[in-house]
């Protein structure tokens, strides 16, 4: 049993890097990895005593990692779901949680488009077989997706269909290779593949999709987390996001 603790204790170290002094631990969601890398080197370079690390994936496993102790200082959600369990889990300071963008479900197809899928309507026919979308369980954009078909009576068709992704990166990696007929990410997320796939439609969720963020509470939280959180919501911060694609929450 000791041995085993050891094990888990030693894939765990592995897995996350203990914070430095002056280093602060971002982890995010998976469609944020693009903005937060450039927003992490904006940052330190009005700041260069501070380094700004960075971890991303699915937002729900994010947290569990966190809660089961990996350092992290700052904790960025695509989904206010989420950022409650954090909330509901005393993972953050309530009071520093704040949205800071928002983003739009897409469906989006390989760039050749061989379904020759339009609109949600073309997911229910023969030719269709693969749909690839985020997890509900574990994946913000596949609870906004879910959500979305569901309003729209479209659900049943494509949960026969469903591939389910890991993240949302997951999801675009399928479409870009061709192994699913279509596909539901995140509008940014699609907006760095525009070369390899199309977005045929925008699809309405009965949510907004709207991002928090909060800072992470623990012991040893990097005292410098603060005021990259302030960055991210300051002009500056929100200037380089809309470069991404995101826009004001």
């Amino acid at each position: 049993m000791l041995f085993r603790r050891l094990l888990v204790a030693g894939a765990l170290a592995c897995a996350i890097t203990p914070a430095l002094a002056g280093e602060v631990l971002v982890a995010g969601a998976a469609s944020l990895t693009n903005a937060f890398k450039d927003l992490a080197a904006q940052y330190q370079v009005a700041h260069p005593d501070t380094t700004v690390s960075t971890t991303f994936g699915a937002s729900d496993v994010v947290l569990r990692q966190i809660i089961e102790g990996a350092p992290a200082d700052v904790f960025a959600s695509a989904d206010q779901k989420a950022m409650d369990k954090a909330v509901d889990a005393k993972a953050v300071d309530p009071a520093t949680r704040a949205d800071f963008v928002r983003n739009q479900v897409v469906l989006i197809v390989p760039a050749d488009n061989p379904g020759k899928i339009k609109s949600l309507k073309d997911l229910s026919g023969d030719a269709v077989q693969r749909i690839a979308l985020g997890n509900p369980d574990s994946v913000p954009v596949g609870r906004y997706t879910q959500a979305a078909l569901q309003q729209a009576g479209a659900w049943d068709q494509v949960q026969a269909r469903q591939i389910l992704g890991q993240n949302v990166r997951q999801v675009l990696n399928y479409v870009e290779r061709g192994e699913v007929d279509a596909g539901f990410v995140f509008a940014t997320d699609a907006a760095t593949a525009k070369d390899k796939v199309t977005v045929v439609q925008t699809v309405d969720t009965p949510t907004p999709v709207v991002y928090p963020i909060a800072l992470v509470q623990r012991d040893g939280r990097a005292p410098e987390a603060a005021g990259f959180l302030e960055y991210v919501l300051s002009p500056e911060g929100q200037a380089i996001l809309a470069q991404y694609g995101f826009a004001k929450p």
